[in-house]
Parts: structure tokens; C-alpha cells; sequence
């Protein structure tokens, strides 16, 4: 978007961690939500989160997206397992809102979203996000955080609030970090090693690149399998293979994952003013999960392969591009930002491991499963100058044009790995993941154009206020028109009241409108607690079966905010905000529960001809109110001889409630099928309403601790069989740093210093106890301990 949104020095957060030197924080920075230069993220009329790079490096956690998670108060990054692509993508998300309620930009420029669709049962079903962890650390300076709405200012997705990722634009110098750890239980080993390396082109430009690799072992914290796995003998004895059967047969826990990436920054002064810009990269992921084990004796395995049953894997690869080119001139009194950006991401879905059983002995084990890709072309022309105004203060007016192309494609996989033959009535399909068909192959785009104005004034030196309004044109549902007011008054040079209020919009993606498969979901038999195998399909707009059940086309979301905050500071380095929100979203869309094909003759004869025995679909379903409170303090100790304390407080709380559920009428009557006890459960108090830390980073000599206590509060997670509340937990993260020289430093450390785990998932919903803990929304996940570390040398 706008490219005088990257920040001209770095300032320090009052949310992270640890913050930088002090002579940092009285230098200018501009970030997003303003155009005019404050002094500290505190000046600002909506909260900010201001994150070092070095910060994010310091958690010791290898994901940019898990290391934000402790740095930010309002984010949440949660984790799941056994949920086919999802365990390669997880979803993150802002305030308790969906995933993609949340626009991301890169160096102040929209950034293109995920192919994936969260289709299995986590937080954020139904949505595609933008995946941080595509953008390497070592590529990152700092990242931004508004939390509050801001679509009429940038557009789609921005309901609860933008990230701005800023890269790193050093000229000279760099940096080469290799980290290494495991967990307490000897698994999930890590390794990333990330370069940072800055170039001065002639004495105008600079070229800054970073390259990251990173690789981590699985973790696997399953059960042992009880269960009878081979057929009984012809005397009515078991096999004495039961004896010898290694009953860790399942896989829940952390994913293989190989990461590399390569991120580009440069940019280039001509005459005058005017500059060219440009940065972008390249990411290519490779994951390895697995589904649900097959036995010898399960009748989707086949002897003659697997004597003794099977684990099929899920092995996506993910490869992600991006560039962005732009050029800021003067033009008379107006400064220009032309700039155009294309990103492209796919998702391949791969399955190892596994057969076709209808195929017989001569099936596959390995299989293309098809692809999912969407791309993004993005051009922008934005201008900005200032006109004196009252009290003799500047009015800035901004305004700008925006054209949006995006598209979406399903490549269908190998034949092998979606038929169905015709050996012994076998089911068909790959084992874990059926493959994309021919039927559900797509490619489709739709475009839009933005024009927006944007005026912003400090009056005086207590009184600031900003307005904006944005028009949105998309080809495929027409119009919509977000407006958005905002104002700070400084009642002391102590205390500030601040205040937004705006409406905001997000389109359905094209990942929504278009995504459409047929997969394996287990449910637990109501009598035995046996998880039984269905084929389920998820079904798009362009669906006949859609259309046949009166299901109707989507349509935005619409979202209204209001945010009220007080900023205090004091002479003695005490920083406190408190930003309390509502966010009211209409028509806000979801995947619906599964509608099956024996509720009536009428709905199985929709499903005859598509192998699937239940459907699921993407509706406008529900209006949703979201309150919460953030509360963050930071404060600042001279110990004198013992060196430098600072303490960082950041509290977030928030919920969800559904006003309203607006489930469209279907055949005999099955509307409520479309969203049941669990879908209420995933988008209320499947979010954790209480989320905070209290950390310490103490300076002493050569030494630098960092001491973080991580508070989770309750959540519940809706079972088939019932629904559970999990209490609030405590983790403890610490981290020792050693400045050997100038350039050499050294940190050990260790997050979950202390084990802790979640509790445990119920006897009557644990899979015969393989699932030991809730797998899909554990807010800090179940390795337990992890120790690392950390050699970096800096020139």
C-alpha cells in the first residue's frame, strides 16, 4: 500500500520482551495507521505493537509466526496436529478473530495469502491466512502491529487489525546466526542457521539479503495403541505377532518440516528525491505428518503391502514467491508512490506411505495428490502532500488508486490417487488424503479497483485527529464503501485519551469461493468410541449440489469497531496503555458442519455420483460480537553496579459472542446440520479469553537475561461426545546471552523451562488413549520442554 508506512528508525516496543538502546526511542519513526512521523508507538491514536528482529531471534523459537505469539499481547498462534495440510500451515490469528480477519502487509505492501484452506477442526476452519514463517527471520527488522480496524485505509482483511513485516535495509555489515536445540524428551531436534548480509550500492542504494535454513525432526507424543491389530488365528488364538507389535504406531505431535528461504531488500536514490524501491523472495517447505495408523487387520489395508498395517504420511511441498517494484518521486507539491507486487503460492499434496486399496496389490504407496496455487497481482499509485491549516498546524492529504487481480487454481492429482477400482469393494482413493479429481480441478480470478482519501492533522500540541474513506469495486459482488475516524488529546504531558471508530469489509477469498474436495474425517462411533472413516466433500459456489440446496453466493463480510484507550508515561520510566474494543462482524462466513447424505432420500440423491457420503459448505453464516481489553506496561530499573532491569507487563483479553446464526433453508429441513454445538464452540471459546506475560531482561557486563512467564487462560474444545474446558496454564521461558566479543555472542536457554503440559483430552473421546491431548487448538501445544542453543556472529 502505502510506502511511506516503513518506519525511517527503529523505536522501541512497550510490548516486546526486551527493547532496544535507549538513544532509539527519541529518534522518528512513521508506522502504519499514520502518516505523520511520532516519536515513540505511543504517540499514536490506535495501539501499536513495535517488535525487533532481534527480539523475535531472542524467544529461541525457530517460526516467526511462534515467536510473535510471546511477543505480542492480542496474537495467537496455536497449535494442532493430524490435520492433513493444516499441520504444514497452522493458522495464527488477531483479538480472537479469524485468520484472515487480519491483513498482512510486507515493507508497508499487501502480501498474498496461502493456497491452503483450513478445512480440519481447528481455530480459523474455514479461512486461509498469509504464512509468516514463508518470510525468514533473518530477513525481518521489526514487525508492526495495529491492533485495530483499518480497512478504510488498506483495504480487505483488515477487521482486526494489520501486521506490517519490515525488512532489514542495512548497507553494510551483517550477521551469520546458527541455533540448535531439542525438547526435554529428546525429540523435535532443530537446526536454523540464517545469514544477513548488507550491500552499499555506490553511495545511493543498498541491497540487503538474508537466507535462512531451517530443519526440525518430528515430535510424537501419541499413546500407545491397545487395540487387536491382526485378524485371529483359524483356532480362535491371537497372532503371537500381537506380542511384538511396536504400539507407538500413531504420530501426534510436531511435523519433519524443512524450510528455506531467500528475501531480498533494496532500494536506490536518484535525483533529488525520488527513489526506487524493490525487495521480495523465494520459500520452499517441505512437512511430513501422519493421519490415522491402519491396522493389519483394518479392511482399507492390504496384507500383501502392509503385513503389519500402516501409517500413511502427509508430505506437502509449499513454495512461495514474491516481488514487489515501486518508484517515489515529487510531483510539485505532492509526493508519489507508484509501486506493482505479484506473490504466488502453492501447496502440493503429496501422500507416502500409503495405497489405494480399491487398485489391489499392485497399488502405488505414493501418490500426487494434486495441487493447490493462487497468485496475486497488486498495483498501486498513492500520493500524498500538506496544506496549511488551522491553528497553524499541516493537514496531510493522501490519496491513491489501487487494482487488485487475484486467482485461485485446483490441479487434480494422479489418477491413482483419487479412483476407485474395482478389487473387492475396496474403498478408493490414497490412504490419509484422497486426491483432487478432475471434478474438482479450477481455475478462477476476480479483480478489484480501491480509490481512497485519506486527511490527518495534529491541531496542536494536544490534539490530533485523522479520517479516511475507501470505495472498493470487485467484479464478482459489486461495491463497498469503509470510512474510518480517529483522534488522541493529550489531557497532560502524562496521560492521553485515545479513540477509532470505523467500518471495515473483508471479501470472500478466492480460496473460499472456489475451493472444493472430497477427504477422509474420522468421527467417534456414539456406542464404541472407534473413530470411523468418512468421506466428506467440501463444496464450492459454482457446485451443483450448492446451488441444488438454494445455498446462496457469498458475500463480504461487514464489520464496525470501536476502540477507547488511555496512554500513561511518567518522568520516572513507567509506561502503561489500556485499549479496551468491540468489534461487530455481519454476514461473517464460515464452513458449515456436515450435512449427510441419509438425513433424507432427497439430499443423498445430490450426493450420487461424488464418492462422498456427507457435504460441507461455505456460507455468510453468522453476525459475531467481539469485546476485549489490552492492557500493557512496561518500566524501566538502574540497579546501579547490577546493572540495568527492565519489566514488561502485556495482558490481552477478549470474546466472542454469535448474535445471530443466518443459515439459509435447505432441503427437508436439515439447516441445522450446517452449524451445530462443535462450529459454536471453534468460533467462541475455542479462543483463549485470557493471554498475557510478564517478562524481565535484566543487563549485566557482557551478560543479558531474558526471564518470560507466560499465563493461557481457559478454553474448550467441542468433541464429538462432549465438550471440554481446559484450565489455565503457566509457562516459563529463559534465555542467557554472552557477549564473548564484538562480534561473537552466545545464548543458552530453554522455553517451558519447567514441562509443562495441557491436560489431558477425556477417556470417553482419547482414541482407546493414542489421543492424549486435545490436538487441535492446544494454545502452547503438548512437546513440553525444549532447550537451545544459540552462536551468532555479527561484522
Amino acid at each position: 500500500m502505502h510506502s511511506n508506512l516503513v518506519a525511517l528508525a527503529v523505536a522501541a516496543s512497550i510490548t516486546a520482551p526486551q527493547t532496544l538502546a535507549s538513544q532509539d526511542k527519541v529518534e522518528t519513526i512513521e508506522v502504519i495507521g499514520s502518516r505523520i512521523a511520532l516519536r515513540t508507538a505511543t504517540d499514536s491514536a490506535a495501539p501499536i505493537d513495535i517488535i525487533s528482529g532481534e527480539q523475535l531471534q531472542a524467544t529461541g523459537m525457530t517460526e516467526t509466526a511462534q515467536a510473535l505469539q510471546f511477543a505480542a499481547p492480542s496474537y495467537a498462534f496455536p497449535f494442532s496436529s493430524v490435520t492433513d495440510g493444516t499441520d504444514a500451515v497452522r493458522p495464527a490469528n488477531l483479538r480472537g478473530m479469524s485468520p484472515d480477519h487480519t491483513l498482512v502487509l510486507v515493507n508497508g505492501k499487501r502480501r498474498h495469502g496461502s493456497a491452503l484452506v483450513h478445512t480440519s477442526g481447528t481455530v480459523g476452519k474455514g479461512s486461509s491466512n498469509v504464512d509468516l514463517n514463508a518470510i525468514p527471520m533473518a530477513a525481518i527488522k521489526r514487525i508492526e502491529i495495529l491492533r485495530d480496524g483499518a480497512a478504510a485505509q488498506y483495504g480487505s482483511d483488515a477487521i482486526a487489525g494489520v501486521i506490517n513485516v519490515v525488512l532489514n535495509d542495512a548497507d553494510q555489515g551483517g550477521s551469520i546466526a546458527t541455533q540448535v536445540g531439542q525438547t526435554y524428551e529428546g525429540d523435535g531436534e532443530q537446526i536454523r542457521i540464517g545469514l544477513n548480509h548488507g550491500l552499499g550500492l555506490g553511495d545511493d542504494g543498498f541491497l540487503n539479503l538474508s537466507l535462512e535454513a531451517q530443519q526440525k525432526n518430528a515430535t510424537n507424543r501419541a499413546g500407545a495403541d491397545p487395540r487387536q491389530q491382526y485378524p485371529t488365528l483359524a483356532d480362535g488364538s491371537p497372532d503371537p505377532r500381537e506380542a511384538t507389535f511396536d504400539r507407538n504406531s500413531h504420530h501426534i505431535g510436531n511435523s519433519d518440516y524443512d524450510n528455506y528461504g531467500l528475501f531480498a531488500n533494496a532500494g536506490y536514490s536518484l535525483d533529488g528525491d525520488d527513489n526506487l524501491y524493490a525487495f521480495g523472495g523465494i520459500s520452499q517447505r517441505e512437512s511430513k505428518s501422519g493421519a490415522f495408523y491402519r491396522r493389519a487387520l483394518d479392511g482399507r489395508n492390504l496384507p500383501e503391502i502392509y503385513p503389519d498395517g500402516f501409517l500413511p504420511q502427509i508430505n506437502p511441498e509449499i513454495i512461495d514467491y514474491s516481488l514487489v517494484l515501486g518508484y517515489e518521486f515529487d510531483l510539485g507539491q505532492w509526493r508519489l508512490d507508484a509501486s506493482a507486487g505479484y506473490g504466488s503460492n502453492s501447496f502440493e499434496y503429496r501422500v507416502v506411505n500409503s495405497l489405494n486399496a480399491s487398485l489391489g496389490p499392485d497399488s502405488p504407496t505414493e501418490f500426487d495428490a494434486g495441487t493447490l496455487s493462487t497468485e496475486e497481482l497488486n498495483l498501486n499509485l498513492d500520493a500524498s502532500r500538506y496544506y496549511e491549516f488551522y491553528n497553524d498546524s499541516e493537514l496531510v492529504v493522501a490519496m491513491g488508486l489501487s487494482w487488485r487481480n487475484s486467482g485461485y487454481q485446483i490441479e487434480a492429482g494422479d489418477e491413482a490417487s483419487y479412483i476407485k477400482g474395482d478389487y473387492q469393494g475396496k474403498s478408493g482413493g490414497s490412504q490419509g488424503f484422497s486426491g483432487f479429481t478432475p471434478e474438482s480441478e479450477v481455475d478462477e480470478d476476480r479483480h478489484n479497483l480501491g480509490l481512497y482519501l485519506e486527511l490527518e492533522n495534529q491541531y496542536s500540541d494536544q490534539w490530533y485527529w485523522a479520517a479516511a474513506v475507501r470505495f472498493e469495486d470487485y467484479s464478482d459482488f459489486g461495491t463497498n464503501t469503509s470510512w474510518k475516524l480517529a483522534g488522541r488529546y493529550d489531557i497532560t504531558d502524562n496521560l492521553a485519551l485515545r479513540a477509532t471508530t470505523n467500518t471495515g469489509f473483508r471479501a470472500p477469498s478466492v480460496q473460499q469461493l472456489y475451493y472444493t474436495s472430497i477427504a477422509t474425517f474420522f468421527d467417534p462411533d456414539p456406542d464404541t468410541g472407534e473413530f470411523i472413516p468418512r468421506e466428506s466433500g467440501t463444496f464450492n459456489t459454482l457446485s451443483p449440489i450448492t446451488q441444488a440446496l438454494g445455498i446462496d453466493e457469498l458475500e463480504p463480510e461487514i464489520s464496525h469497531s470501536y476502540s477507547l484507550g488511555l496512554v500513561y508515561l511518567t518522568d520516572f520510566g513507567l509506561t502503561v496503555t489500556v485499549d479496551a474494543y468491540q468489534i461487530d462482524v455481519d454476514d461473517r462466513i464460515i464452513l458449515s458442519g456436515s450435512l449427510d447424505k441419509d438425513a433424507s432420500p432427497a439430499i443423498a440423491a445430490l450426493f450420487d455420483g461424488t464418492n462422498a457420503e456427507s457435504g460441507r459448505f461455505f456460507l455468510n453464516g453468522l453476525d459475531t460480537r467481539t469485546r476485549g481489553l489490552d492492557v500493557v506496561a512496561s518500566q524501566e530499573f538502574d540497579l546501579g553496579s547490577w546493572g540495568d532491569l527492565e519489566a514488561n507487563l502485556a495482558y490481552a483479553y477478549n470474546s466472542t459472542d454469535i448474535e445471530q446464526v443466518n443459515l439459509p433453508a435447505i432441503l427437508d429441513g436439515q439447516e441445522a446440520s450446517l452449524f451445530d454445538r462443535r462450529e459454536e464452540i471453534r468460533r467462541t471459546d475455542a479462543n483463549l479469553h485470557h493471554k498475557g506475560n510478564l517478562g524481565f531482561s535484566h543487563r549485566y557486563g557482557d551478560f543479558t537475561t531474558h526471564l518470560r512467564f507466560n499465563y493461557f487462560g481457559t478454553y474448550t474444545v467441542g468433541y464429538s461426545r462432549s465438550e471440554v474446558k481446559y484450565d489455565a496454564s503457566w509457562t516459563t521461558d529463559l534465555s542467557v546471552r554472552y557477549q564473548a566479543t564484538d562480534a561473537i555472542s552466545l545464548t543458552a536457554g530453554a522455553q517451558n523451562l519447567f514441562d509443562t503440559y495441557p491436560e489431558k483430552r477425556p477417556d470417553d473421546n482419547n482414541f482407546n488413549g493414542i489421543f492424549q491431548y486435545p490436538v487441535t487448538n492446544t494454545p502452547y501445544g503438548f512437546n513440553g520442554g525444549y532447550y537451545f542453543v544459540d552462536l551468532t556472529y555479527r561484522y
